[in-house]
């Protein structure tokens, strides 16, 4: 009855009796129900379930906290986890939207002024263009016709696409053009985009593509072709790669992992329940999840570092506990950095919006996902993959390690040669590297070692 009334009766039932339940059921039955604001059972007098024994003090804390009727450690509002939905709802195509119009917190300022960065890169981007007999760098920035374009673009990092613009597959969430066989890729594109982003003036570059079943690597020679090319031109450039999942081709990810590249970035998009729902049939939570696993593996090797990340779209029916399970799967996987962002529909035939989430829900998974040690979490209804704030922190964080690397390093050698001078008899100083962290750091970026094919070579000889 109590079970019930927590339930499909709970409107029904008068606040004194709403309260009296869930102060029995937290006692009797385990963690209660239901999600509005309640009184929590003083820990000084809670019930023991053996035999009624009273607790005091610490010890009923204890037996609380073990049952999860409340986490001593977390804030007020996390208890109800800021009031998230805990009932699973299935999204639909066609559905019914959330009811009134879009909650003000979309709403962004207009990019652009005649003194940022996001002119400057806007007219240089134009320029390239012309220079180049009108072919277009596309950028998913302004193909998608992003909101965040003027804080990226501002902040010296831009997104771009490969490999064409249609897709061989359908999931239904992305507007993207779909087709069995598309065109070929432009084998030349590796070298223009390049050329292109090399005399951009970014920091940070973000290479993406549709999914491309077709091509026997799903694109990913592509990839490693590009991502070693604008090293050779400019070794100091962060590239991130956000790619599809390759089929799960092992062999694929390791030859975009060992490119070069800084950031292997793919996402799983939504929890695991939903993703039948949501992403094509040939995708898959576990397929997904494999990818960003393999890519840490192959990736972290003969003295290369590659950061992991991924992203989760909110708003299309999963609850708080499918949530945090999900990132609980990724840090599993090792994986680096996590973003939130909020799904919006892009068409009426693709599927509605079940809720629009708030900002201080965005706000508890950003706080639960640094709690479980991920490196990075950028949660917020406007946070996308490619989002300015986590690159900036990413490009941060691979100097910081680079520089406590590059430190170690210089601690080795000093110790080293400090048991030298001891073993010879003789004090000297000459030997040792009296070089600062930083320059050492900048140092060991250029003697990285570099791909172990050649830039120049054509995807198609190769």
């Amino acid at each position: 009855l109590v079970r019930r009334a927590s339930g499909r009766f709970r409107t029904l039932l008068p606040t004194p009796m709403l309260a009296l339940c869930q102060q029995a059921l937290a006692l009797r039955c385990g963690p209660p129900m239901l999600s509005a604001a309640r009184p929590t059972p003083e820990p000084a007098a809670a019930a023991a379930a053996d035999g009624g024994v009273v607790l005091q003090g610490e010890a009923a804390k204890q037996w609380l906290a073990e049952r999860g009727i409340v986490r001593h450690d977390m804030a007020p509002q996390d208890h109800d986890r800021a009031g998230y939905r805990s009932e699973p709802v299935r999204p639909k195509v066609g559905g019914d939207m959330p009811d009134g119009p879009r909650p003000g917190w979309f709403h962004v300022p207009a990019p652009g002024g005649s003194e940022t960065r996001y002119a400057e890169l806007k007219e240089s981007l134009e320029a390239r263009r012309a220079d180049a007999g009108g072919t277009k760098l596309a950028t998913v920035c302004e193909e998608a016709q992003c909101p965040n374009i003027g804080e990226c673009w501002n902040g010296g990092t831009a997104t771009i696409m490969l490999l064409g613009d249609t897709c061989t597959r359908g999931c239904k969430f992305c507007a993207v053009k779909t087709d069995a066989a598309p065109e070929p890729p432009d084998e030349t594109e590796p070298w223009n985009t390049a050329d292109a982003v090399a005399n951009w003036g970014v920091d940070y570059i973000v290479l993406t593509s549709v999914d491309r079943d077709d091509l026997p690597d799903g694109g990913a020679g592509h990839f490693a072709q590009t991502v070693g090319l604008l090293k050779f031109r400019r070794p100091e450039l962060r590239v991130e790669c956000l790619v599809s999942d390759f089929a799960g081709d092992a062999a694929a990810v390791r030859t975009l992992a060992r490119s070069g590249l800084d950031v292997f970035a793919h996402n799983v998009e939504t929890v695991e329940r939903l993703q039948p729902m949501v992403r094509d049939r040939r995708a898959s939570y576990a397929q997904s999840l494999a990818v960003l696993r393999r890519a840490k593996d192959f990736g972290n090797c003969d003295g290369r570092r590659v950061y992991t990340k991924t992203s989760i779209m909110l708003g299309l029916g999963e609850t708080a506990e499918e949530v945090l399970r999900t990132m609980r799967d990724l840090r599993e996987a090792d994986v680096d950095v996590l973003t939130f962002g909020q799904y919006l529909r892009p068409t009426e035939r693709h599927l509605a919006v079940v809720e629009y989430v708030t900002p201080e829900q965005f706000d508890y998974f950003r706080r639960e996902g640094e709690a479980m040690g991920f490196r990075y979490v950028a949660s917020g209804p406007l946070v996308r993959s490619s989002y300015k704030a986590g690159e900036l922190f990413l490009a941060a964080m691979m100097d910081e390690d680079d520089e406590r690397d590059a430190e170690q390093q210089q601690q080795q050698q000093q110790r080293g040669g400090e048991v030298e001078e001891r073993a010879l008899g003789r004090r000297s100083s000459d030997n040792l590297d009296n070089r600062t962290p930083a320059a050492a750091a900048a140092e060991a970026r250029e003697q990285r070692p570099q791909p172990q094919w050649n830039p120049e070579l054509s995807v198609k000889a190769q």
